[in-house]
């Protein structure tokens, strides 16, 4: 039978077109969804905002400006010198305590930035114990000495460095430990000594992990809240917080936020940049111990005393102090109206982590489907939620769900005659939105690290067995992955209980959380019921250090667990 000239042109006739499958429009359209909001804050810089972005203009734009780029300054350089510090330390030396201080230097992260501010400022104001044992003591009238004031810019880069500090150790220790002995050992025989070794090889080496550790401290500075506020500090933050809430100006308000956006992108920037132009590689495959140098006594203590320090100022007195509040005042409402706060945020943290990991599994497993530049720059821009401060945020959601809300109820009205109400905004949608945004990207750096844990060919036999590409994830890859998507749901859960910004401008009427009481609590000076609280959050926070400081133990190639 002949072929027709029409059907043997036909396969060439017309190009193959592209039609994206379901689980590239999932992968899209949940990027859409968090990028939404900042989108609409970005937007927003072209609406006019009448004479009130003149008044913010010659008021107070000024000292948000200088207070935020001085913050990021002083935290960015505390973080530095105590993360990097701290990490040479228990990686190359030894001295006593040094495996102690290999996890117990995570330990700050369990407290939030606004918990040891209201710890501090209770334990270091003028009718605050320190300052009454010195006046006993030396019998000084309130004239007869100075002490440094704690509610000060200097105060929160003080507080907040010995907060934030892990970021910087935690990548920082890694990229140590990953070091070849190769390299280490070429600069030991041409004579350099420790210090020579750090600065000329070891830094050079790891500057990638410490601008990207130093980027995520100041991303968490920049959208601190709870302890600007309570400090007197004006930022950016409090200033769209100022802005929404107490003049209700919305475009304003967003307009703060996209200046606020402009030192986040920055910050992204460098640390891309950074990441762009290493090109440091290691031409071995075999790792042995790193060679570590034995200090003498009085080196041995400064190391000791280095390590010590942050973890004493940064956890343990803080904690010493939440405890001291709680039996002695504690919340008046314990025992009745406390388990409804600590209720509403475990119920607002399990569900965030569960919707977080969830979808971070779809965008994963979507780009390892289909790993084209769609999929891949839809997975980059659901992961820019956490570089964004949370109550930027707050504003990118409050805006186009208001709107939504404002079409539903005129389309109500008009064809039913009924006013529904507020449907989505100031709900706890709203909220488990905003956190998703904000913490999507925690959970899918763990879950795509884990997806490498499960080689091609285990998709390719499933496949063969005729299992869908469903059924291929719930059969193969989730049982595999479980350990690390119950870390990732963890870490979630932890920083929605710490979150404020976006909890306290999203939150529903009459709904608080533990981190609502006790920022409420300590803005009308009632530290010591605001101790409570706090001391929950922390307690809760410590879950996930434990699970890091195990990590990082077994992290190292060749030290018993695969380098992910």
């Amino acid at each position: 039978m002949s072929i027709t000239p029409q059907h043997a042109a036909e396969p060439h006739a017309t190009p193959r077109r592209f039609r994206p499958d379901g689980w590239t429009l999932l992968t899209v359209a949940v990027a859409g969804l968090v990028a939404l909001p900042v989108i609409t804050v970005l937007l927003h810089v072209l609406v006019p905002s009448g004479e009130v972005w003149s008044h913010l203009y010659e008021t107070v734009l000024a000292r948000y400006v200088a207070n935020t780029l001085g913050l990021m300054l002083g935290v960015g350089a505390g973080t530095l010198l105590i993360g990097v510090g701290t990490a040479w330390l228990v990686v190359m030396c030894r001295f006593p305590g040094k495996r102690v201080f290999e996890w117990a230097l995570l330990l700050p992260l369990a407290v939030p930035t606004y918990v040891i501010a209201y710890a501090y400022t209770d334990f270091l104001q003028f009718a605050g114990p320190v300052q009454t044992w010195l006046r006993e003591l030396f019998d000084w009238g309130r004239a007869d000495y100075w002490f440094p004031n704690v509610r000060s810019l200097g105060g929160a880069i003080t507080l907040m460095s010995l907060v934030l500090y892990p970021y910087v150790y935690l990548l920082t220790r890694a990229a140590f430990m990953e070091q070849s002995v190769c390299a280490l050992e070429v600069g030991r025989t041409l004579g350099r000594g420790p210090w020579r070794l750090f600065s000329s090889v070891a830094i050079p080496l790891a500057r990638p992990a410490i601008v990207g550790g130093v980027a995520l401290a100041l991303m968490e500075a920049l959208n601190d809240f709870g302890a600007v506020q309570f400090f007197g500090v004006d930022t950016f933050t409090t200033g769209i917080y100022r802005t929404w809430f107490g003049m209700g100006e919305a475009a304003a308000a967003a307009q703060l936020a996209a200046c606020l956006l402009v030192f986040v992108l920055v910050l992204v920037m460098l640390e891309r940049f950074s990441r762009r132009r290493a090109r440091f590689h290691h031409t071995t495959g075999r790792y042995r111990e790193l060679p570590q140098y034995r200090l003498g006594k009085g080196a041995a203590t400064l190391a000791f005393l280095a390590c010590a320090l942050p973890i004493l100022i940064g956890f343990a007195v803080p904690a010493a102090l939440l405890l001291e509040m709680h039996f002695r005042v504690g919340d008046p409402l314990m025992g009745s109206r406390f388990w409804g706060f600590a209720w509403n945020s475990l119920i607002l943290a399990t569900v965030t982590a569960i919707v977080a990991v969830s979808l971070a599994v779809m965008i994963g497993y979507g780009v390892r489907l289909k790993p084209r530049a769609l999929t891949r720059t839809a997975a980059r821009m659901a992961s820019v939620g956490y570089a964004i401060p949370g109550s930027v945020i707050a504003v990118g959601i409050l805006i186009p769900l208001g709107w939504l809300d404002q079409q539903i109820n005129l389309f109500a009205r008009e064809y039913f005659g009924v006013l529904p109400g507020l449907l989505l905004t100031g709900t706890m949608v709203a909220l488990v939105y905003a956190y998703v945004v904000r913490f999507l990207a925690v959970s899918f750096n763990t879950v795509e690290a884990s997806l490498t844990k499960v080689t091609p060919n285990m998709d390719a036999a499933s496949r063969t067995l005729g299992k869908t590409a469903a059924k291929t994830l719930a059969l193969v890859h989730l049982p595999v992955m479980r350990s690390s998507l119950l870390a990732a749901a963890i870490l979630v859960f932890v920083d929605v209980m710490k979150e404020l910004p976006a909890t306290i401008i999203l939150r529903p009427f009459n709904f608080d959380t533990l981190a609502v009481r006790a920022f409420e609590l300590a803005s009308d000076e009632r530290l010591a019921q605001a101790s409570t609280a706090a001391l929950g959050i922390v307690v809760v926070g410590i879950v996930p250090v434990i699970l890091l400081s195990i990590a990082m133990r077994k992290s190292r190639p060749g030290g018993g667990m695969p380098n992910s």
